[in-house]
C-alpha cells in the first residue's frame, strides 16, 4: 500500500478521535468557550439560562458558592462563574452565600479574575439565616449548599432538611415567574432536593426538567413575560 494512503488513513483516524472527543464535551457555548465541559449538569444549566433570559431575570441567589472558578466545570458545575457571567451580560445580579469564609474568599478571587465582581455579591452566613433576611424579590434560586453523602444516610437526611429549610426561608420572596434549580438530585437517597421537591410539587410548582439537577417553575413559558419580581 502506498505510503500516502497510510498517512491519509492515520490523519483521518486522528481527526475522528479528535471530533469524538470534542462532541463529548458538553459546553455552554456561547456563554463560555467550548473547551469547558459541564457534563451531567450542562443540559439543565443550558435550559435554566434560556429561561432566565426569556423571563428577564434580574435577581439571582445561590446557596453554596463554587470556589474553584472554571477549574472543574464537569465536577462541580462552576455555578458562581456561570450565573455571574450570565448576570453581567444581562444586567442582573447574583448573590452567593456560604457559611465557609474560605470558600467565599476563593470564589471571590475566581470571580475577580473573570472581571465579574460588579455582578456578584458574596455573603458569609448560614444560608437559612441569610435567606430569611433577604428583602428583594428573587427571580432565580439555586440550591447547592449542605454537602450530600451518597453513603451516609444521616448526612443525606440533614442535607435534605437543610435545603427544605432554605426554600421555606425564601418562599415569600419568590413570585409566579421565579425559577428554582436544585443541584445533586440524581444520586442515591433522593439527593439534596428530595424534601424540597416534594414540598414544592405539593404547593403548585412543576418540574420543568429532571436530571442530575432538577429545574422547577410555577407557570408555563408562554405566560412568563412578567419578571423581575413584577
Amino acid at each position: 500500500m502506498p505510503i500516502e494512503y497510510v498517512v491519509l488513513g492515520v490523519l483521518v483516524l486522528i481527526g475522528l478521535i479528535a471530533l469524538r472527543k470534542l462532541m463529548r464535551y458538553k459546553s455552554l457555548h456561547p456563554l463560555l468557550p467550548r473547551k469547558y465541559n459541564f457534563g451531567k449538569r450542562r443540559d439543565t444549566l443550558k435550559e435554566t439560562l434560556a429561561m432566565l433570559e426569556a423571563r428577564r431575570a434580574r435577581t439571582l441567589v445561590e446557596t453554596g458558592t463554587a470556589r474553584l472558578g472554571l477549574a472543574k466545570t464537569k465536577g462541580d458545575g462552576a455555578s458562581t462563574i456561570v450565573f455571574g457571567l450570565w448576570a453581567q451580560r444581562h444586567g442582573a445580579h447574583l448573590h452567593s452565600v456560604d457559611i465557609d469564609a474560605q470558600a467565599i474568599d476563593e470564589s471571590r478571587r475566581a470571580v475577580s479574575e473573570m472581571d465579574l465582581i460588579d455582578s456578584v455579591s458574596f455573603h458569609v452566613s448560614d444560608s437559612v439565616a441569610f435567606l430569611e433576611s433577604f428583602q428583594d424579590p428573587v427571580d432565580f434560586l439555586y440550591l447547592d449548599s449542605y454537602d450530600y453523602d451518597r453513603h451516609d444516610v444521616a448526612v443525606q437526611k440533614a442535607s435534605q432538611a437543610h435545603h427544605l429549610a432554605e426554600f421555606l426561608a425564601i418562599t415569600d420572596r419568590l413570585h409566579e415567574a421565579s425559577v428554582v434549580l436544585i443541584d445533586d438530585c440524581g444520586v442515591p437517597g433522593g439527593g439534596k432536593g428530595k424534601l424540597v421537591i416534594e414540598h414544592m410539587r405539593a404547593n403548585g410548582w412543576q418540574i420543568l426538567m429532571d436530571s442530575y439537577q432538577v429545574l422547577l417553575g410555577r407557570m408555563p413559558d408562554s405566560a412568563a413575560s412578567q419578571i423581575g419580581g413584577q
